[in-house]
């Protein structure tokens, strides 16, 4: 079986914060292309798509570039 290596709580905090800011981050990346408008959904879906695949380099780059392209709705 798979056993987890002993860590110190502090070490598992550390851990389970970074993930969930990762998650954090792509979350909210899709959830706020889903709320733009890119002029076509070939783009919106585009950005989509690369913060899935790529989880945590996609939500930033989303977050850099792609949110400035797209509007309120």
């Amino acid at each position: 079986m798979f056993e987890l290596p002993p860590l110190a709580p502090a070490q598992w905090i550390a851990i389970l914060g970074a993930v969930g800011l990762f998650a954090a981050i792509s979350l909210f990346a899709i959830w706020d292309a889903f709320h733009r408008d890119f002029g076509s959904s070939n783009a919106k879906f585009g950005w989509i798509q690369l913060v899935v695949m790529v989880p945590f380099l996609g939500g930033l780059a989303y977050l850099i570039f792609g949110r400035k392209r797209g509007r309120k709705l």
